[in-house]
């Protein structure tokens, strides 16, 4: 891989594709995407304690992802798309506000990219135009 950003749903895609199979050939743990700060809504990049910034992590198989209610109600709403996804584990700490959500994905790498993508933009309800990284490989 030689970029690790892209803005573009396109180019999110690709980059999410590559990082998959990169992931693949290197038989790295993860590969964990971040949304830009400037991105991420709610987040204050400036503000001493920030909100973490929305991430999905995959591992062989397996999609991860922590989820407000809201935004795990959007989640399950965006797999009737990706009829290749569903659902392994749902976890609910005593601790945190949210969910961790675990899904498993079948499917080529370019199908895992575009999923990668609609995960990050549908679940946390991102603009057209949000960049991200793929901060772990």
């Amino acid at each position: 891989m030689t970029r690790f950003d892209a803005a573009d749903a396109a180019g999110r895609q690709k980059l999410f594709a590559e990082a998959v199979l990169a992931h693949r050939n290197r038989g790295s743990q993860f590969l964990t995407v971040e949304v830009d700060p400037a991105d991420a809504p709610g987040v204050d990049a400036d503000d001493e304690d920030p909100d973490p910034v929305p991430w999905v992590q995959f591992a062989e198989k397996t999609f991860n992802l922590d989820c407000s209610e809201a935004e795990l109600d959007r989640l399950k709403d965006l797999l009737s798309e990706f009829p290749e996804c569903r659902i392994e584990q749902i976890e609910r700490p005593d601790e945190a506000e949210g969910a961790n959500v675990r899904i498993t994905a079948r499917s080529d790498a370019n199908r895992l990219g575009q999923f990668a993508d609609r995960v990050l933009q549908v679940t946390y309800d991102l603009d057209d135009d949000y960049r991200a990284w793929v901060t772990r490989l």
